[in-house]
């Protein structure tokens, strides 16, 4: 995998926030949040700590220049607590001071003093006591309460799903430069620098053009820099605006994870209704989500749960409520899958119940209702272009899973305290921003008049290769080599209005606005060769290989030559585009509308060994057919592929979050939470791309490919489970994630 960030990456040259040297006298700033998860402030104390020699200023809610709030669906989100806390690490002050030690070491000296009031940590809980952020949101189709009549086979049950921590390698944070007509310039780590800008701006009371964001490239996002990075480019612009010097704030790992959102925990009621064959008729659920103490981007998340309730399959008769609820913890966030991981391990455990109940295979229900060409979505938007059963039939001719039946059969049989299952892993998963008007996106193309090219796009780059992809588009138009491509930081003053990099679509949004000002600029050069040469309107010209062709003939002029022919004539070497995806909509009235630009479908068969004796496991494979449309960058391809599937694995096995009663989390370093590492990697994976696809709506007919494979690690839980079952057939475990060692281990044995 070689392409510029890569390359630097290996080399330790690669530059982040932490990294930019930044100017003489820059101050330095540290966060002093709350230590208790619901309370009132009767008092705070920091007139000596503010005496401190080297000690600039400690901000409080009351020197917030603007409005104190930068809640952006909803405005539920204080920069600064004042009155009351609603979370441990809720920001409550800014100390800024000379060094960064001594910003950090201050914060002790400050006293504060709370009336502590009872936290509510749990969603139902909220529920039970009407804290809602949002009314019920509710997506239907058919008729629910009459197709139970019609059903042979009813199950329903309770599912869990926990939280996850990012855990970017680059933790939280900016750096807030101020700038002439009292204006700021804010290095940031944010996925969404017009986010980030709107919030700085409301916080400072400026108007946008006076606020600027750059964003270098992101050591790590999964959606934890979406929203979640406005508050800490606030807090550093604030500083820097009412010291008027540059401040920098970054987060300490612990602080970053007792102070930031989570992937949401969900807790999910379900009922599955079947006929004997099993055909699914009914499916309702009812997703208990755990929005934490704000809004955050918890509406559109929960929106993309109900999206996805029926994951790969279709269901005639659906009803899926969603409840957005308001706890005493950190405000929840996007995490790759955006919600739609839960909806799909719902149902997937649905199915898996139904199963057992019937006494059939599940994979015998996975593929009979598979979704087909033209099927209808509860939403009201027709499954177009359906690979959902070209997938799954595609994986067990490639994978044999007769063949890994009968192994694992075998081996279970021999073997008393070691145990093997596997499972399939069907998904279906929505390609767009469900807001709509997010679908948009602009890219700045210059042609020096040397013949290099700078693109800015809105992408942000944070190891996903979306920087590679957009200089392939850029090449592939004007045929030259990448090395003359630079794709510059991603900049609010040279790409305005942006959408954050989030929901899959940055390759797509970005590179089709790249490649439509590529276009533009290459109309353009052919124009000018043929007014130069004096070749006729219907003579074809193109570029191959850095040279100028006419009628399939090289006349001669090199890609150089040609720009500086055009520079000395006055041709416009720069062109602007903006793309908006077409043919997307969606009633949020009546919940109905075609959300989603096209979808991505794939099947993964998972295998797993458990050691019964003390509840470890080790997942032996994952092998995938996935639907990359045509992939243009394999290598980047396969490698977001397996990097999703990991991290999947990990949110179903051992993730753990622990909040206590209190609200304070238990799981706050790398000591007590724990992420796959190379000895909890499958032995194998396997990714096939699935032949013959295209995709017209894609960049160069590519699919997105950053979130869709982190569902395949749903399966994992599964493949447990059946291991599980073969060494306690009786038993009836709980659809409850993470499935831990120690959940494994206490599931094998009756108490």
């Amino acid at each position: 995998m070689k392409y510029y960030d890569m390359t630097r990456h290996v080399r330790g040259e690669s530059l982040f926030a932490d990294d930019l040297l930044v100017p003489e006298g820059t101050l330095f700033a540290s966060v002093f949040s709350s230590s208790i998860a619901h309370g009132k402030i009767l008092s705070l104390d920091f007139l000596d700590a503010e005496k401190l020699a080297g000690v600039k200023k400690i901000i409080t809610a009351k020197d917030i220049p603007g409005q104190n709030q930068i809640g952006g669906i909803i405005q539920d989100e204080p920069l600064l607590a004042e009155s009351e806390v609603h979370f441990c690490g809720q920001p409550i002050a800014v100390v800024i001071a000379e060094t960064q030690l001594l910003a950090r070491e201050v914060k002790t000296k400050i006293n504060i003093q709370y009336e502590e009031l009872p936290p509510v940590t749990d969603a139902r809980e909220a529920y039970a006591k009407g804290m809602l952020i949002i009314p019920p949101r509710i997506f239907s189709n058919g008729n629910v309460g009459e197709a139970w009549k019609q059903c042979d086979v009813i199950v329903d049950g309770t599912v869990e799903t926990g939280a996850q921590e990012h855990l970017y390698l680059e933790t939280q944070g900016a750096i807030a430069f101020p700038t002439e007509g009292n204006g700021i310039k804010i290095i940031s780590s944010t996925q969404g620098p017009t986010a980030t800008q709107r919030a700085a701006c409301k916080v400072l009371g400026l108007p946008m053009h006076q606020v600027e964001v750059d964003v270098m490239r992101l050591g790590g996002g999964f959606g934890g820099k979406e929203d979640q990075a406005n508050a800490w480019a606030a807090l550093a612009a604030v500083s820097a605006f009412v010291t008027k010097k540059p401040v920098k704030l970054i987060l300490p790992r612990q602080e970053d994870m007792r102070m930031t959102g989570k992937r949401h925990p969900y807790s999910i009621d379900y009922k599955i209704g079947l006929t004997k064959e099993g055909k699914i008729l009914a499916y309702e659920v009812t997703f208990f989500q755990n929005a934490g103490a704000a809004a955050d981007l918890s509406t559109p998340i929960l929106d993309r749960t109900l999206f996805h309730a029926t994951n790969s399959y279709y269901v005639p008769n659906v009803k899926a409520i969603g409840l957005c609820c308001r706890t005493n913890l950190p405000p929840n966030t996007a995490f790759r899958g955006f919600g739609g991981p839960q909806a799909m391990f719902a149902m997937e455990a649905a199915i898996y119940k139904a199963a057992d109940k019937m006494g059939i295979e599940v994979s015998i229900i996975q593929e009979k209702n598979l979704l087909k060409e033209e099927d209808e979505f509860h939403y009201g938007q027709l499954a177009e272009n359906s690979k959902a059963q070209t997938c799954w039939n595609e994986a067990k001719e490639k994978f044999d899973p007769g063949q890994i039946k009968n192994n694992i059969e075998k081996f279970n049989a021999e073997n008393k305290s070691v145990k093997k299952g596997f499972a399939f892993m069907p998904i279906c998963f929505g390609i767009s921003f469900t807001n709509t008007f997010m679908n948009q996106a602009s890219s700045l193309v210059h042609i020096y008049s040397d013949g290099s090219v700078g693109v800015s796009t809105a992408a942000v780059e944070m190891g996903q290769g979306v920087n590679e992809k957009i200089r392939l588009v850029a090449a592939e138009i004007f045929s030259i080599d990448k090395s003359k491509i630079k794709i510059e930081t991603t900049n609010t003053t040279r790409v305005a209005n942006t959408s954050p990099t989030a929901a899959s679509s940055a390759a797509d949004l970005n590179g089709k606005a790249t490649e439509l000002a590529c276009k533009n600029l290459f109309k353009r050069l052919i124009s000018f060769v043929k007014n130069e040469f004096n070749y006729s309107p219907q003579d074809k010209i193109d570029f191959r290989n850095e040279n100028v062709f006419c009628n399939d003939e090289a006349i001669g002029l090199t890609w150089a030559e040609l720009i500086q022919k055009a520079f000395f004539k006055r041709v416009n070497l720069s062109a602007h585009a903006h793309y908006a995806v077409p043919g997307i909509y969606f009633d949020k009235e009546k919940n109905k509308g075609n959300a989603f630009s096209y979808y991505s479908f794939g099947t993964a068969v998972i295998q797993v060994t458990v050691d019964c004796l003390r509840g470890t496991y080790v997942v032996d494979s994952v092998k995938a057919v996935h639907d990359f449309g045509k992939s243009f960058a394999n290598v980047i391809d396969r490698g977001q592929a397996e990097g999703a599937i990991m991290q999947g694995i990990g949110w179903m096995t051992m993730e753990e979050i622990i909040y206590n009663s209190d609200g304070k989390l238990l799981t706050d370093a790398l000591s007590t939470y724990k992420v796959p590492d190379i000895h909890s990697a499958p032995k194998e994976i396997e990714i096939h791309f699935l032949e013959n696809s295209d995709n017209p709506l894609g960049i160069f007919n590519s699919k997105a490919i950053g979130e869709p494979p982190l569902m395949y690690g749903i399966g994992t839980f599964f493949a447990l489970q059946n291991a599980m079952k073969a060494f306690r057939p009786e038993g009836e475990f709980q659809f409850s994630a993470p499935l831990t060692p120690e959940k494994v281990l206490l599931g094998l044995y009756k108490e």
